[in-house]
């Protein structure tokens, strides 16, 4: 060999080293993808893959977290209704006495429906298929109880049961919402909404000013307020000063009952920290439970519940690219989807069963279902 040859391999060592090396790692890369190839693999599997240790913490705490949940339900709530007792009922009755009145009927009415439908979705077992039974109206094998499933049903892997009419497993109920408890759960998250939107309402007087001088400590600290005609808080030099200084505003004659109401809040550090308080629980709560409330409408209107709705969308986009269209077969239009729901049917009313707490249970059994093939089911139901 001479030494133009050992120049050249000297000069070629490093790229016929890349090249050994590239083609080693295509191997590695094409063997690694053969052994892993899946026709079915899609953004969506990934993300299952990804999300698996998520729902794994989901399945083995979410049961031993419920009961937290719920008290921590309980609290907040009770803690609400207590604030509201203690600072917005005494400055409502110097206020007006008659408006007061109304709002406790008002405020009590919601509170019981509130109560009485968050009680019975927690208590309320979601309904689960008979064991050890013949179930004709079965369509399928559960594959991890080894039990026959009715339609519309589906294994909770939190209760590690399966649930007839399964929605989902609700860790703020410590209890799935399912087949017997669907209602008490959506109506218990309606009246909530309108509870929280109701104490907005009523404590906007209060909670705007308390607000609005948070940062005002030092000019009101010790000085008695007024309202003036944009309705903002302004300090005054001396006491009695409806008297000396009369001014127009809003409430006109109950403006004093107004103002002395407003400054016990105002120089109460403890009452403005409550309404505070009250402010950032009621607003998260209204635009949390509004949106679950409303994604919730939505399902209950084209008779499905939240894993029928992803199941539904899968099907119609599979039959779409066959050129032909998905029905849904519990559809029967947006006022029978909620006369059924809601079980207004054999003589029930929207003012004794909905506006008034009911505790009527489901019409069907929950392992056979009516279709939207069965024509008289609103004949034998009037």
């Amino acid at each position: 060999m001479n030494m133009r040859s050992i120049i050249w391999k000297v000069q070629n060592a490093p790229k016929s080293f890349y090249k050994i090396l590239l083609t080693n790692l295509q191997k590695c890369r094409i063997t690694i993808i053969s052994l892993t190839y899946n026709h079915f693999l899609d953004s969506g599997y990934v993300a299952d893959v990804f999300m698996e240790p998520l729902f794994w913490i989901v399945d083995n705490f979410a049961h031993v977290l419920g009961p937290l949940f719920v008290i921590a339900v309980t609290g907040l709530t009770t803690s609400v209704v207590v604030i509201a007792y203690w600072i917005g009922l005494p400055y409502w009755w110097e206020r007006n006495c008659y408006v007061c009145v109304i709002l406790v009927i008002i405020g009590h009415w919601l509170l019981v429906n509130i109560a009485f439908h968050y009680y019975k979705a927690v208590v309320t077992p979601p309904g689960y298929p008979p064991q050890g039974e013949l179930i004709t109206e079965a369509v399928s094998i559960c594959k991890k109880c080894i039990a026959p499933k009715p339609a519309r049903t589906h294994h909770c892997s939190v209760c590690n049961k399966c649930i007839l009419k399964m929605d989902h497993h609700c860790p703020w109920l410590n209890n799935c919402v399912g087949f017997k408890n669907h209602r008490y759960f959506f109506l218990y998250m309606v009246y909530m909404v309108i509870g929280v939107f109701f104490v907005i309402i009523a404590g906007f007087d209060i909670g705007y000013n308390v607000i609005l001088t948070l940062n005002s400590d030092d000019e009101l600290d010790g000085h008695p307020v007024k309202l003036n005609k944009s309705g903002a808080l302004i300090p005054v030099e001396h006491k009695g000063f409806i008297d000396k200084e009369p001014f127009n505003d809003i409430y006109h004659e109950n403006t004093n009952k107004e103002i002395s109401a407003l400054n016990d809040y105002l120089h109460d550090a403890t009452k403005r920290r409550c309404i505070v308080y009250m402010v950032l629980i009621n607003l998260s709560v209204l635009i949390a439970l509004g949106s679950l409330s409303y994604w919730h409408y939505n399902l209950i209107r084209k008779g499905e519940t939240s894993i029928e709705a992803h199941i539904n969308r899968m099907e119609s986009k599979r039959l779409s690219e066959l050129g032909e269209k998905y029905i849904n077969p519990y559809n029967f239009g947006f006022r029978r989807n909620w006369r059924l729901f809601l079980g207004l049917v054999r003589g029930r009313t929207f003012l004794r069963n909905v506006l008034l707490p009911s505790g009527h249970e489901p019409l069907e059994d929950g392992l056979s279902w009516y279709t939207v093939n069965d024509g008289s089911i609103f004949d034998e139901w009037p």
